[in-house]
């Protein structure tokens, strides 16, 4: 248990990082955008801004709660987390699967299955190896995010206790987004309707997320997993369903929701999400670390 003292680093050290991710990531879009006329997808946009949690994240641990990096998530641990990393690379082409089945079977999209053997063509496979290797490769921009988020933020709210931290860290992490939603980077026909299904497609990505850190004990499973949903899931998805049968951009997210809630109700129905992550202590943590 937290003495006093410990929970006021805590929270101090929590309201900074919220107060440099936010005003950070916000204050960089609204330049970059209007100061230096960026496209929304521009990378000089996206990357400073995306990134900013990482750093808040650093920020905090080194400066401003002295906790050190002990419970961090650095390490790869490939011998002991090497399944985890298979579901974090290959959930997301597996979600996207079941989305466009889901899609199929609504009537919303029809399956071109002109290639070999009625499989799709040679030009939709390239490109879907393409996209999975394009999140590996990427897989260290993302832990821009989830070295904040899931390793850093996650564990300090509520005492650690997985279901109220990660709807709160989910809550949280899709406010940070929805600057986006005004800029270009996505656009929604219905603002209020795009942003409800826009947050509840955060909070089961978190749920998922949460678990695959807690599991492995390596931020970089998680970081692995978001660029796949940035890269394979929703990129797929959108080149395919985007704008058909009036729904805009809702569309994928909408039709997402499905398997992402399936997997996390089985996540939640067989506890795999009970089992209780201690707050870090910043103390022990610079012990730890030995920058004590």
């Amino acid at each position: 248990m937290l003495t006093n003292h410990e929970k006021s680093v805590t929270r101090k050290g929590v309201t900074v990082f919220l107060l440099i991710s936010f005003a950070g990531t916000w204050l960089w879009l609204l330049f970059a955008r209007a100061g230096l006329g960026l496209s929304a997808l521009h990378p000089l946009l996206q990357l400073p801004g995306f990134c900013m949690p990482g750093i808040a994240a650093v920020v905090v641990r080194r400066w401003i709660t002295n906790e050190g990096f002990a419970d961090a998530g650095l390490k790869l641990h490939l011998k002991t987390a090497w399944r985890y990393y298979g579901v974090a690379w290959l959930g997301p082409p597996l979600i996207a699967a079941a989305t466009l089945t889901l899609a199929a079977a609504l009537g919303l999209w029809t399956p071109d299955l002109s290639g070999p053997g009625g499989l799709p063509g040679t030009k939709e496979l390239v490109t879907f190896l393409g996209l999975m290797m394009v999140a590996l490769i990427l897989t260290p921009l993302y832990s821009g995010e989830e070295f904040g988020w899931t390793s850093y933020l996650r564990p300090r709210l509520f005492g650690g206790r997985p279901v109220p931290s990660t709807i709160a860290t989910g809550l949280i992490w899709t406010a940070w987004h929805f600057p986006l939603a005004v800029i270009g980077y996505v656009e929604f026909t219905n603002l209020a309707i795009g942003l409800a299904v826009w947050a509840l497609s955060f909070q089961l990505q978190e749920i998922i997320l949460m678990w695959l850190y807690q599991r492995s004990g390596s931020v970089w499973v998680a970081s692995l997993a978001h660029a796949g949903n940035n890269m394979v899931l929703f990129l797929i998805l959108g080149e395919t369903l985007d704008g058909r049968r009036g729904l805009g951009t809702v569309t994928p997210m909408l039709l997402t929701l499905a398997p992402m809630a399936v997997i996390c109700l089985l996540l939640l129905g067989t506890r795999r999400l009970t089992r209780n992550t201690p707050a870090p202590t910043p103390l022990l943590a610079r012990h730890i670390a030995g920058t004590d």
